[in-house]
């Protein structure tokens, strides 16, 4: 590690000490099977095993909503042009109050901004349950109502995440990570399951205001939270100054800029999302084009969750940068063997190994964005990560679709596999600043 970078991961360890009240973190030796399941240690202490279970229950909840909408704005106008314009009414303000919100985490306290924005979170639900249940049939209205979710969404999900790094201690970041993202991986697969059979059964605004009630669990978990002022004395404004030094703080510090990039690599050039529908249609449509497209979809996220499961197997690593390396590389190689997959579920058992290895990948990148970040600059990297992680797979989809009207489906998604490969191993070759991270 770079010496710039070894005085800011000092400092950022040094000021992100977890709550006072948690328990000293003990690591007794794992025997047998226990050496594989996940690790558990984080939900010991009091304060994360609150914020993680809240999650628990939103992770469905949240999902009941992204289905609803959609499913909403078809009806009214049959159209799936209109779904296409109001993911992008979505996208818009999740990404510049995101970056703005990750600014406003590092100046105020930030379980008073969950608060905040997780009850306007659930007022936002509540407004789409009572114009479903209304009928008031208006696509404006949703857009709107969307929008303004998603803004509270992109204020939301930099302090909750950054507020992680002072409630564990830094050894137990990959953990928390892998329990935090397994659980929503989970809630990608049952929450649209779970849509599927309740609308036919009680309706779409029950989705809505199953939602809301949800979120008053998450309400209630972050009003337990201990106060998360920042911690540096000097005063600071969330403007477009603070957002910009967000900026300049990465390009500074090499491990950040390469553990954004590696993310962006995967996702931009390795996500074959948009293909799936053609794939089903032409590739895998003996299969049965319906059974083809759900596997496809569920593939990723499946593999994810057992990676979850068995995150005992690595998140005790130490070598987080060779932990993103391997994990974006073994992406590639796994996306590369869907590509040329003529069976169904070879591919699948292809998607799966990728949802694994995208799980290894988002758990050590954000334990570096955590660990090696100081505690004043942690909501801003926050903000950065969750404009990349929304918006590289839609660079995707336009990449690969282009893609694959030019050279065909497969092709495009082999090609894809292999270029992830290559261009992550030539990163790591060429900056070293990843390859030396450790903790």
């Amino acid at each position: 590690m770079d010496t710039s970078e070894s005085s800011s991961t000092d400092t950022g360890r040094t000021r992100s000490r977890p709550d006072p009240d948690a328990p000293a973190a003990e690591d007794p030796p794992r025997r047998g099977w226990r050496r594989w399941a996940m690790d558990t240690r984080p939900l010991r202490i009091p304060a994360y095993r609150r914020l993680w279970s809240s999650t628990i229950v939103t992770a469905v909840g949240s999902q009941l909503t992204a289905v609803a909408v959609p499913k909403q704005i078809y009806d009214i106008t049959h159209s799936s042009a209109w779904v296409g314009y109001a993911s992008l009414a979505g996208l818009v303000p999740m990404v510049a109050f995101a970056l703005w919100g990750g600014a406003v985490a590092d100046t105020v306290d930030r379980r008073k901004l969950l608060l905040v924005t997780n009850i306007g979170i659930a007022l936002t639900s509540l407004l789409f349950w009572a114009q479903a249940v209304t009928g008031l049939d208006s696509v404006v209205v949703l857009m709107v109502l969307l929008a303004l979710q998603q803004a509270f969404f992109g204020l939301n999900s930099p302090a909750r995440t950054a507020s992680i790094a002072r409630l564990v201690p830094a050894e137990q970041l990959p953990a928390a990570n892998a329990l935090g993202s397994t659980v929503m991986q989970t809630g990608l697969v049952a929450g649209p399951l779970l849509a599927g059979v309740l609308i036919p059964v009680i309706g779409l605004p029950a989705l809505y205001l199953i939602d809301a009630l949800a979120l008053c669990v998450t309400v209630w978990a972050v009003f337990r939270l201990p106060v998360l002022p920042p911690l540096g004395a000097t005063a600071r404004r969330a403007g477009l100054r603070a957002i910009a030094e967000g900026f300049r703080y990465i390009s500074r510090h090499k491990v950040l800029l390469l553990s954004f990039l590696a993310d962006i690599v995967a996702m931009v050039f390795g996500m074959p999302r948009a293909l799936f529908p053609e794939l089903a249609a032409d590739t895998y449509g003996s299969y049965g084009e319906g059974l083809a497209l759900g596997v496809l979809f569920a593939g990723i996220p499946v593999g994810a969750v057992l990676g979850g499961l068995f995150s005992g197997v690595f998140s005790r690593a130490r070598r987080h940068g060779w932990m993103v390396i391997g994990a974006v590389v073994g992406w590639g190689v796994a996306v590369a063997g869907f590509g040329l997959s003529g069976n169904l579920w070879v591919a699948v058992a292809f998607l799966a190994v990728a949802g694994v290895a995208d799980m290894v990948s988002m758990v050590f990148r954000g334990a570096i964005l955590l660990s090696a970040a100081t505690d004043e600059m942690r909501g801003r990297m926050q903000g950065v990560f969750t404009v990349v992680v929304a918006g590289g797979p839609r660079l995707a989809d336009v990449l690969h679709g282009t893609a694959g009207s030019a050279f065909g489906p497969r092709a495009a998604v082999a090609g894809g596999g292999a270029l992830v490969v290559v261009v992550m191993l030539a990163l790591a070759a060429a900056v070293p600043a990843l390859r030396r991270y450790r903790i």
